[in-house]
């Protein structure tokens, strides 16, 4: 192979990749699907190798392709940090911020601790990535995570910001109705909302004893669909205090039941701490969880 292979080139074929067609590739693109069927042929002409065999399914990736996804998307990672940290001026408090963070969090309580950053630092960009999966902080996939496990990579700095306690929490008028539940073997005479088929949350409903929590009446693996169910008087559920005591149709049951906490660190890579952008979120971020869970009110039994 004598000629150069562009980071384009590669783009498209990881694109096809992860797409698994080419129209998904040329939505993913915003280009369209002949243009994305001619640059992975250039590249397979190019490489002297075959990398999708094509069938009246669609595309399927050869061995050879499979192989090389790992290096295709380090480089579409480089490539996106790269252009993050291009997107501020040295020495000034501006540019992108990629900023993954757990479903439930990201839709009740991060954006209002972002509000505080925007407007001091009116440069910054945020990007938000929700979800429950941790995100590759090692490969600067993003440039801060809020996890709810401690990091394990050397090169990852890592700060504890919260113990987040967890309750049990229903609306008020569903408690009319069932009643309320005075301890833990109570709740098998009540609809309680809880995970479906995530292994953590299962492992974690057990490990605090409540084998009835494995089975919930209403299931489901989205934290905001558990206190969206709550909301709508479907049952208890059982997710973070603070975010239970703002919403004023829940109350919280079962106080005297000693609750979980929820620890919580900022994670970031080590060679992004003395950014300014990143350090400006970090900080940020720090302060909110600091008075997220100060700020919580001390719920007392009616």
């Amino acid at each position: 192979m004598s000629k150069m292979i562009s980071w384009d080139d590669q783009r498209f074929f990881l694109a096809v990749l992860e797409e698994g067609s080419l129209s998904g590739a040329a939505r993913r693109l915003g280009v369209s699907q002949p243009t994305v069927r001619s640059r992975i042929e250039a590249l397979e002409q190019t490489t002297g190798v075959i990398l999708f065999t094509r069938s009246i399914n669609g595309l399927t990736p050869t061995d050879h392709a499979r192989h090389l996804r790992t290096s295709a998307r380090a480089m579409a990672l480089a490539s996106e940090a790269f252009l993050r940290q291009a997107s501020a001026p040295p020495g000034e408090i501006a540019g992108t911020v990629r900023l993954s963070v757990p479903e439930v969090m990201g839709t009740e309580i991060i954006p209002e601790m972002l509000a505080p950053l925007r407007k001091a630092y009116p440069l910054i960009q945020i990007e938000l990535e929700l979800s429950n999966d941790a995100a590759d902080v090692l490969h600067q996939e993003v440039d801060l995570a809020v996890r709810t496990f401690a990091p394990s990579q050397n090169a990852l700095v890592a700060r504890k910001v919260a113990s987040i306690p967890l309750g049990f929490f229903a609306r008020e008028d569903y408690l009319q109705e069932h009643g309320e539940p005075r301890t833990l073997a109570d709740l098998t005479d009540h609809a309680t909302i809880g995970p479906d088929r995530n292994k953590s949350d299962l492992q974690l409903v057990r490990s605090l004893g409540l084998e009835t929590w494995a089975l919930p009446k209403i299931r489901t693996d989205s934290h905001p669909a558990q206190l969206a169910a709550a909301l709508a008087g479907l049952g208890i559920a059982y997710f973070q205090v603070p975010i239970g005591r703002r919403h004023p149709s829940l109350r919280q049951v079962l106080l005297d039941i000693p609750p979980f906490a929820l620890d919580t660190w900022i994670v970031t890579h080590e060679d992004l701490r003395h950014e300014p952008r990143i350090r400006a979120a970090f900080d940020c971020l720090v302060e909110g969880f600091s008075s997220y869970v100060s700020k919580s009110p001390i719920a007392k039994r009616p």
